[in-house]
């Protein structure tokens, strides 16, 4: 019986990319493609899905939140973390939602038929670079990694991008935002981690492993 499978991402031609990938694999059937949280929990209410494919920054609610409350109504769904950020935050906090699997935009191939297979069989799957990010987060936990304020998925987008040095209108720009919610963002992590400057966010996020990396738009990221 076939694994009955949602694209969930924002990016058309990335999920078309995807769509080609299963459609390779007899056992798998894409049954259905979403690009926000809205239209998955809404495709998941309509029909029967196995496992969905779950992009972590999509507009509105974001994928981890869609990931909370698809398992909420549907515990027997699997889900597979695709992200552009192998931030280890959003690693944690997916996994936490409930997801089974976690793979980067710049390895959703084989590693994504590794995973879909992995999961199914009610094991967790990690791609090598998420892998490594855990690993190290779990080794450097400490008490003030502990004690950290909780960044939304958006906030730690913005920071990320302003520790790559991008004004506020082409932080926008790739985040497909306003640049006026872009500076409500900034000064929200201003605030929320007791931070005055840029070069003291940047800073943080340096210390924190918000590492830059291929983001929707760029060469090689989807």
């Amino acid at each position: 019986m076939s694994l009955r499978i949602v694209l969930a991402d924002d990016h058309q031609m990335f999920r078309h990319a995807l769509r080609a990938l299963l459609a390779r694999e007899p056992d798998l059937e894409v049954v259905a493609e979403a690009s926000t949280g809205d239209e998955v929990l809404a495709i998941a209410a309509a029909q029967a899905v196995d496992l969905v494919c779950m992009d972590i920054a999509m507009p509105g609610m974001d994928g981890i939140e869609a990931t909370r409350r698809l398992l909420a109504r549907h515990p027997g769904v699997r889900v597979i973390g695709l992200s552009a950020f192998a931030d280890r935050q959003f690693v944690i906090d997916l996994l936490d939602a409930g997801a089974r699997g976690y793979i980067t935009k710049a390895e959703a191939g084989e590693e994504l038929l590794r995973a879909i297979h992995t999961v199914r069989e009610g094991r967790t799957y990690l791609c090598p670079d998420v892998a490594a990010t855990v690993a190290n987060a779990l080794r450097d936990r400490g008490p003030l990694y502990a004690a950290a304020p909780r960044l939304t998925t958006r906030e730690r987008q913005v920071l990320q991008l302003i520790a790559e040095g991008l004004t506020s209108a082409q932080i926008g720009d790739r985040l497909h935002i306003a640049a006026s919610t872009v500076e409500v963002h900034r000064r929200n992590l201003m605030r929320k981690l007791d931070l005055h400057n840029v070069a003291e966010l940047t800073r943080y996020a340096i210390t924190q492993g918000i590492s830059p990396t291929t983001l929707p738009g760029d060469p090689g990221g989807a």
